[in-house]
């Protein structure tokens, strides 16, 4: 399981959903595999997810203009399946973007062959690849990885079938939560992929969520919508949105629990806020060549989307990253990146901290935090809060520092 903070876990108490083993298979009802089907030169390669029950299914995609092929194909049969969907098939090593009316048709092929072994329609498969753009992937390794997948189908696969869709991940991303709701056990799980391009908006990752409480599909893309953006929308590593990215989340109903009044909708939102943050998280700590996790939080704006924006603004400047990497107290480029950011304020009011230490305020440095708040950077978890005074708008963005070994990976990604 992903390793939380102490922070994590605070954020739980309470909240009525605790944390259990399991990822995507935790939850009622839901197989996983993840098989070696030689797409990459080694490991796990290829995962297949699959629920006993027809579940409901939603989605949201990237807004990259260059979509892959998988995400078109995605698109296409939850509107033919009308949200009904049965299998995931995911892949690493092969983006299949940018690869024409060909890679159509390798996505088509492989989705209607995971059909076929599992005795289902090829529309209630949503398929989804990360890897290198403009390859073709190899279709008789797809091919042979689905039998052998299928063939190892079972309730404790979620860990091979979360290591088969990393790529430069250094390690697992899952998470898990149970909670009660209209007198029945709800479970809610996941697992995602991504280290770098890293910006949804939405998406740039891999994330997939199972749970076994009910919800139309309607409903389901309303409430994954809604915390999507206040979870992965608020996730940045580089400042690229990839032409692949994806997060779906599927609802089989195997605990009858149904959710069908707002009270139910809250918690279940709660518990899939939880598990889509925990992920979020998760992929700001495995950022390429990232030494330190950042949480950014922005208050005293107009609104949330303001405060976002400030957030991210910080959270994509290089100089800022770079300060970090290096525990430099720079904290004057954060406050420029806040000037250049686009939203109006005084900078007179504003308040600069470093994990709860006061830099900045009243329009001058804080002399006598210095010392304490050059020693604070030395953490691998740092805390940036900004306050502007300005409204009660509040935003948190996650990220990471730049270093050395970003530019060493992404030098040399394909070779």
């Amino acid at each position: 399981m992903t390793t939380r903070t102490s922070r994590s876990k605070k954020n739980q108490a309470g909240s009525g959903w605790r944390v259990v083993e399991g990822g995507i298979t935790a939850p009622q009802g839901y197989l996983a595999a993840g098989v070696a089907a030689g797409i990459k030169k080694k490991g796990l390669d290829l995962a297949v997810v699959f629920s006993s029950l027809p579940a409901s299914a939603a989605g949201v995609f990237t807004t990259n203009r260059v979509q892959a092929a998988p995400v078109l194909l995605s698109r296409e049969n939850l509107k033919a399946s009308r949200g009904k969907i049965r299998a995931l098939l995911i892949n690493s090593g092969c983006a299949n973007a940018c690869t024409g009316e060909k890679g159509m048709q390798d996505s088509l092929i492989t989705t209607r062959c995971l059909a076929s072994h599992l005795n289902i329609e090829p529309t209630q498969v949503l398929i989804a690849s990360t890897g290198v753009i403009g390859s073709f992937i190899p279709v008789p390794k797809m091919l042979k990885g689905i039998s052998s997948a299928v063939s190892s189908l079972n309730s404790k696969g979620g860990n091979a079938a979360v290591q088969a869709i990393m790529t430069t991940d250094t390690r697992e991303k899952t998470f898990a939560v149970e909670g009660r709701i209209g007198g029945k056990t709800v479970r809610i799980g996941g697992m995602a992929k991504g280290a770098g391009m890293i910006h949804p908006n939405m998406a740039t990752m891999l994330g997939f969520i199972s749970t076994d409480a009910a919800l139309p599909p309607g409903q389901l893309g309303k409430v994954l919508r809604r915390v999507a953006d206040r979870t992965f929308n608020c996730l940045t590593v580089d400042g690229d949105t990839s032409t692949n990215d994806t997060v779906l989340l599927m609802a089989n109903g195997a605990s009858e629990a149904a959710i069908s009044d707002s009270r139910s909708l809250a918690q279940f939102e709660k518990g899939l806020g939880m598990v889509c943050e925990e992920l979020a998280k998760s992929i700001a700590r495995d950022g390429e060549g990232a030494t330190k996790f950042v949480e950014i939080v922005v208050r005293g704006t107009a609104d949330f989307d303001t405060a976002r924006k400030v957030a991210k603004t910080i959270a994509h400047s290089p100089l800022v990253k770079t300060a970090l990497y290096g525990e430099e107290l720079n904290w004057g480029r954060i406050l420029c990146a806040v000037g250049y950011s686009g939203v109006a304020f005084d900078p007179e009011q504003v308040t600069l901290s470093l994990n709860g230490i006061q830099v900045f305020r009243n329009g001058a440095p804080v002399a006598s935090t210095r010392a304490q708040a050059e020693k604070a950077l030395r953490a691998h978890d740092l805390e940036i809060d900004v306050d502007l005074a300005d409204g009660r708008g509040c935003a948190k963005v996650w990220t990471c520092d730049l270093s050395h070994k970003y530019v060493d990976i992404n030098a040399s990604y394909i070779s």
